[in-house]
């Protein structure tokens, strides 16, 4: 019997967009945490502030705060003579204010007395004695102050649904008295292995056996992207036991992420079982992608399902371009990445009409970043563990020579 074919690969970014029309943007579900354990975290709905920050006029230097008006044209031979009305400590509000002519000793952060709209720092200042100042530079309304909410003004919206809570963010929230806060739950992502050939991790592999590697990888990676995993074990090559298997883990799940059986052999099942498990089905099998042209995209019950090659490369590489920004969508945020522009560091060949991505050491050399390629099959993990990052050799070209410029989405 003759073996099935590829119709067609679809370009990578063409198929997602075919596979995200079928996605709901989240946050599908969403939880209250205390804000220490918020960092990382999605937020499920915008944080507004409610109060101004600051919420009074505070001096920015240690100094002086007057009525700039009172220092115009103050010199070091002519300087203004203000009379000391008092001092503000940090902590505490003022219990005099300025008239004309009238100054107050002030801490960096300390409230501003009534009547005084500027600073002047302490090293433009000479004491007399007497309770006199004498103020050698002259300051503008404002200056060395930061104004009541200057920052941010109560009612605002201070970080936005869908950010990714940053260790600055948390600060601004703690500011604004917030400490609780509305976060986007991961969807539940059962994660499954398919392949007469595989056996536990905790077993020792009998002769044309291996060990269920891609279980591990895409459970971390599930985990690393925000998603609850859920372990759904290994199924053997069955068409009716992977089918079955599927549909109970499915049962469990919001995604279905399953690994092997995706190609064109007589015992790669995957694609029939995925497409029985409900409409529309299948949207897409076969990528322009390297490593992982055989992967299949699907929706079942407006449940994503993703069919990933066998080898540990691909399986991983296909994750990172499909199943993780479907974890992000279905919490209202983007993917987490990190880039960065790089020379690569030798020639890499290509096939023009399919995305290449190759792992990569990221090395500084005369005064430059260099990506360099670790050259590896997509049967072997080690290649990705020895990368800090992949690059992207794009559909359109016939490889990169050295030194051509790349970018590095850094692991």
């Amino acid at each position: 019997m003759a073996l099935p074919l590829f119709l067609s690969l679809t370009p990578p970014a063409e198929a997602w967009r075919m596979l995200e029309a079928h996605l709901v943007e989240g946050p599908r579900e969403a939880e209250t945490v205390g804000l220490l354990e918020a960092c990382g975290r999605v937020l499920a709905e915008d944080a507004i502030s409610p109060a101004d920050l600051p919420g009074f006029e505070r001096s920015t230097v240690d100094g002086f705060a007057v009525r700039a008006v009172d220092t115009f044209g103050a010199t070091d031979a002519l300087p203004a003579l203000l009379a000391l009305a008092g001092e503000v400590r940090m902590g505490e509000e003022p219990g005099f204010g300025l008239g004309t002519g009238e100054c107050a000793r002030i801490a960096t952060g300390a409230m501003l007395p009534p009547g005084a709209d500027a600073v002047v720092m302490v090293e433009t200042t000479e004491h007399l004695g007497g309770g006199l100042i004498a103020v050698a530079r002259p300051v503008a309304p404002g200056e060395n102050v930061v104004g009541r909410a200057e920052d941010v003004a109560g009612g605002d919206v201070l970080v936005r649904r869908g950010a990714r809570l940053r260790p600055q963010d948390i600060g601004a929230l703690a500011a604004a008295g917030i400490f609780r806060v509305r976060v986007a739950l991961g969807p539940r992502v059962a994660v499954m292995s398919t392949g007469d050939e595989l056996v536990e991790v905790s077993d020792s592999p009998a002769p044309g056996k291996v060990r269920d590697t891609n279980s591990f990888s895409l459970y971390a990676a599930a985990l690393a992207a925000g998603a609850r995993p859920i372990a759904a074990g290994i199924v053997k090559d069955d068409c009716e036991a992977v089918a079955s298997a599927m549909r109970e883990a499915l049962s469990r799940a919001d995604m279905l992420v399953v690994s092997g059986g995706s190609s064109i052999g007589t015992r790669d099942f995957a694609r029939d079982a995925i497409d029985s498990l409900g409409k529309p089905g299948v949207l897409v099998h076969g990528v322009a992608v390297r490593p992982g042209k055989p992967t299949i995209l699907a929706v079942a019950g407006g449940k994503p399902v993703f069919g990933l090659p066998g080898h540990p490369v691909s399986c991983l590489t296909i994750f990172r371009l499909f199943a993780e920004p479907a974890i992000a969508r279905w919490m209202g945020t983007a993917p987490a990445r990190r880039e960065v522009d790089a020379h690569l560091g030798a020639n890499v060949a290509s096939v023009a009409g399919r995305e290449d991505y190759i792992g990569v050491r990221i090395a500084a050399r005369d005064g430059a970043r260099w990506a360099d390629p670790v050259f590896t099959r997509s049967a072997l993990i080690s290649g990705l563990v020895a990368a800090d990052g992949v690059a992207k050799i794009p559909a359109e070209v016939e490889g990169l020579e050295k030194g051509a410029p790349v970018t590095v989405a850094l692991f």
